[in-house]
């Protein structure tokens, strides 16, 4: 967000009127984003929300970037009787440990045909918040720009796989260990977020091909204009890391829902989905 108001400080009258509210739970993070935001936008004045829910009513530009990947998902495997859930209990010993329910949960319905051994994953929450974004969307008007790392998927057929990790101190950790002092996340189902919202949506993209059509090959030669040998080397390795293929490129994708499907949004060659 901090790059984003470094950005618009030369858009005339747009930081006076902007109403910026940030959706975070942490409070450490919330302390960092005050710092950053305070040092590259002194006029503006942040407010933050533990849901979206919370965030007033009106118009609305928003960006969820890493934000959907971070929410609950619901892990499935495929087994010779069909698909059983996969559920957190506890071991003899008092540890948790995961289990498959021992018959046929609700979710499991939405699931696809598969071999045994196959595994899948419905986010339940991030669907919810992609409807309660199109609403929002209807009824008030704006856009939104999804950024995260994901699959496209398939409107109603969520994708096969399992992408459940934990990372704790940028290393890769347990999803059962230590709760609450490690990050979970899941990759994202594009298609399913774009249903849910029942409003026009442009892409999935690449993050990168959505980067270069926005510029940022020239933008990164325009700051090693004034940058040192050292400074210009650190540009092209950022740049590298988040359009490159074999790094973000790919990986990360980005979605844009908007209440006018007939203005393509900058950085989306695809025409907008049907997914109303």
């Amino acid at each position: 967000m901090a790059d984003a108001l470094r950005a618009t400080h030369g858009v005339p009258g747009f930081h006076a009127a902007l109403d910026l509210h940030l959706v975070e739970t942490s409070a450490p993070l919330r302390e960092a984003q005050r710092e950053a935001l305070a040092a590259v936008a002194p006029g503006v004045t942040p407010a933050w929300h533990e849901r979206f829910d919370g965030v007033p009513e009106g118009p609305l530009l928003l960006v969820a970037n890493e934000f959907f990947d971070a929410l609950p998902v619901r892990q499935f495997h495929r087994t010779a009787e069909g698909w059983r859930e996969r559920m957190v209990g506890l071991a003899p010993d008092g540890t948790l440990r995961l289990a498959l329910a021992p018959g046929l949960t609700p979710f499991a319905a939405l699931l696809p045909e598969a071999p045994a051994g196959a595994e899948a994953e419905i986010s339940e929450a991030g669907r919810a918040l992609a409807a309660t974004l199109g609403a929002r969307l209807r009824r008030d008007g704006g856009w939104a720009l999804i950024i995260d790392y994901g699959h496209e998927g398939s409107v109603g057929r969520p994708a096969l796989g399992s992408s459940l990790q934990a990372v704790r101190s940028h290393r890769g950790a347990d999803i059962l260990d230590r709760p609450g002092e490690t990050d979970l996340s899941a990759h994202v189902d594009f298609a399913a977020l774009a249903a849910a919202t029942g409003m026009p949506a442009f892409g999935p993209v690449g993050q990168g091909d959505f980067l270069r059509r926005l510029g940022a090959a020239d933008r990164a030669r325009s700051l090693k204009r004034q940058a040192s040998p050292e400074q210009a080397r650190a540009i092209d390795a950022a740049l590298a890391r988040l359009i490159a293929p074999d790094q973000m490129g790919t990986l990360f994708r980005v979605l844009a829902v908007g209440d006018d499907r007939s203005a393509q949004p900058a950085g989306f060659s695809d025409t907008p989905s049907d997914a109303t």
